[in-house]
């Protein structure tokens, strides 16, 4: 089914999600679906959250405090049933520098900024502007994500007991080999439940959660970040705040419009925009780190599980409570390698191999694979995945630009008398493509009466209206006379509106 382009939902899908959720309690089969899918997302939430903690450089009560309140939330705030929202590896690369220099009551205040910056960006549209980045820009994007991912764990992979890694191959060997067996169980955790056994029973002397920080042993309480309210605190916070912003509304965007193709249905992207952001916000007043939605943990949630409302991400949040406040003396035992492991499966899993196989390549134009690379580099270089993204995008556009300059033409097409010639301009007349159009007539050599036909092009911009009067200008200090034909209404309205108004007398 095509997705219409309003972002807004029709009728009957508003009506769908309001009803869903009672649908659910009517149905016993239903909500049985929908609990056993947020007790898999939950713990499947419980590794992953642990490790973005360590990314950002925080403790693993930030991250797992995080998830919970931006699940519980966005159940209720978000545009897209059944999509996981926690913390991610994205947001936890954005925010990580700010963790390390200006420590955890600035990332907080962080945290609170992006929010208000998400509610004003989905208010003011940005939903719209998803149409305008182009795929090869996603996969740089994805493929960007992946190598950060793995990257982040080579610290732990750096000076450590020698036991650390058969641990990793070992716990790489489940996640690869159990799925093909039984994906009843995320086989993330089964790794992590071996491995943690496996330490405990033989007393292996490996770094743990536990060395990483305290995990919460009771419920999260508000938090007021003690950070000066000045310009200079301003400074500091506003350009992570905003990646934070930017990063986690594209990886939001972007993953509930994968959910929409999956259940053949529409969401409202500018609801689920504004509600990353409430969600933020509650996340940080809580002292959580900031999150988005989580691809894998949402493919678990829908694809896997079968869950379609807002009750399976309600439950996921509670289920993660449940376990990390619980259980918190037997999640603090999990060794790293187990984790390291779990990352480097993510990694793994987020990269689009298909991307950069040789045969894909060699098929694809090199204009495209430039912005992927663009994209790529400028991301793994900067550790910003906003910064990318805006790279790629611009690369996008002036390679577009370059592209289709160049199928502009001016030919010589008729010379109906002695005193008339005929030129036809062929093409998309706009600023990269209309700045050579001028060296292209003949101004010394053609005779009295000049005919432009532009029947088979389109002015887009005042740019070729300038030039148009620049060419017109040229071919009057020679005493001939030019005649433009052919225009569109667009172009015809267009160049009367702004022809004679661009200085192409100077």
């Amino acid at each position: 089914m095509a997705v219409p382009q309003n972002d807004r939902p029709r009728h009957d899908d508003r009506v769908l999600d309001e009803g869903s959720v009672r649908d659910a309690f009517r149905s016993p089969r239903r909500l049985k679906t929908e609990v056993l899918a947020g007790l898999v997302v939950a713990l499947a939430l419980v590794p992953e959250a642990i490790s973005f903690s360590i990314i950002a450089g925080v403790d693993p009560q930030v991250g797992l405090f995080a998830s919970f309140t931006m699940a519980v939330t966005i159940a209720f705030v978000g545009g897209r049933p059944a999509m996981i929202s926690a913390a991610t590896g994205a947001i936890a690369l954005v925010v990580a520098p700010l963790s390390r220099e200006y420590g955890m009551d600035y990332l907080i205040a962080a945290v609170l900024l992006a929010g208000v910056l998400q509610i004003v960006l989905s208010l003011l549209g940005v939903a719209k502007l998803m149409r305008f980045i182009p795929r090869s820009v996603m996969v740089g994007f994805v493929n960007a994500l992946a190598i950060l991912i793995f990257t982040a764990q080579l610290p732990h992979l750096i000076e450590v007991p020698a036991l650390v890694y058969p641990m990793v191959a070992a716990g790489l060997l489940i996640m690869v080999f159990l799925p093909k067996l039984t994906t009843a169980i995320p086989a993330p955790l089964v790794a992590i439940v071996l491995l943690t056994a496996a330490t405990v029973i033989f007393a292996l002397n490996v770094p743990n959660v536990g060395d990483e920080g305290e995990l919460p042993s009771s419920l999260p309480s508000w938090v007021i970040p003690d950070v000066p309210f000045t310009m200079d605190t301003l400074s500091i916070i506003a350009p992570y705040a905003l990646a934070m912003a930017l990063v986690g509304l594209l990886e939001s965007l972007m993953t509930a419009k994968l959910v929409d193709d999956i259940t053949d249905s529409h969401s409202d992207k500018t609801r689920e925009g504004w509600g990353q952001g409430v969600a933020n916000i509650v996340t940080g007043i809580f002292g959580g780190m900031g999150g988005c939605a989580m691809i894998g943990q949402t493919m678990i949630n829908v694809k896997v599980s079968g869950a379609r409302t807002r009750i399976s991400t309600f439950l996921a949040g509670v289920f993660l409570l449940i376990l990390v406040v619980g259980l918190g003396d037997i999640v603090a035992l999990i060794p790293m390698a187990a984790l390291v492991a779990v990352m480097i499966m993510v990694s793994v899993g987020t990269l689009d191999w298909h991307s950069i196989a040789p045969k894909t390549l060699r098929r694809m134009p090199r204009s495209e694979t430039l912005v992927m690379l663009a994209t790529v580099a400028v991301t793994v270089a900067t550790h910003n995945l906003a910064y990318g993204v805006i790279v790629g995008v611009v690369t996008a556009m002036v390679l577009f630009a370059r592209r289709v300059a160049h199928l502009t033409e001016v030919v010589d097409v008729a010379h109906p008398d002695e005193n008339t010639r005929i030129y036809k301009v062929r093409g998309e007349l706009f600023f990269a493509s209309s700045n050579d159009l001028i060296y292209q007539f003949d101004y010394v050599g053609d005779p009295e009466n000049v005919i432009i036909d532009l029947s088979d092009s389109h002015i887009w911009d005042a740019s070729t209206v300038a030039t148009l009067d620049a060419v017109t200008t040229k071919y009057a200090a020679k005493g001939k006379n030019v005649e433009i034909v052919g225009l569109n209404a667009a172009s015809a309205e267009r160049h009367v509106r702004l022809s004679g108004q661009m200085g192409a007398e100077h």
